[in-house]
């Protein structure tokens, strides 16, 4: 993935990327720093920002903000929408194509004025009624 992207690739990007595909959760810079630090125990918090610099502007992963704007990170490339819980910052993916049906249906229509839609993401924010928390 790191080449296909005209990145090139060091033990210390594979593990960044490893490290998100296997969490799954969402994880901030931090939570990355701490797992990676298993294996990399000199690895600089500032070498993980660069590299996630890296990979947001080639596409590899994307930014997901929380309301307390910390930056988490999602390397699922398909489309998919996030469940939030504002009180545990518990990011879940949620998919669904009826959803993305109506709503790609919707804004088509409505022809937003000066305004040409690329893509969407929906958020929904509320409370998950089981106790697992990210």
């Amino acid at each position: 993935m790191l080449s296909e992207h005209g990145l090139k690739i060091t033990p210390q990007r594979i593990a960044i990327l490893d490290v998100i595909m296997a969490l799954n959760c969402h994880p901030t810079a931090d939570i990355i720093c701490d797992h990676l630090r298993i294996n990399y125990p000199h690895i600089s918090i500032g070498t993980i920002y660069k590299t996630l610099d890296a990979f947001l502007s080639k596409g590899i992963i994307k930014k997901v903000q929380s309301e307390s704007d910390t930056a988490r990170y999602d390397g699922v490339h398909e489309r998919h929408h996030h469940l939030y819980c504002a009180e545990t910052e518990r990011i879940e993916d949620y998919y669904d194509d009826g959803l993305n049906q109506m709503v790609n249906d919707y804004l088509r229509k409505k022809r937003i004025k000066n305004f040409v839609m690329e893509d969407f993401k929906i958020q929904i924010t509320g409370k998950f009624t089981d106790k697992t928390t990210n």
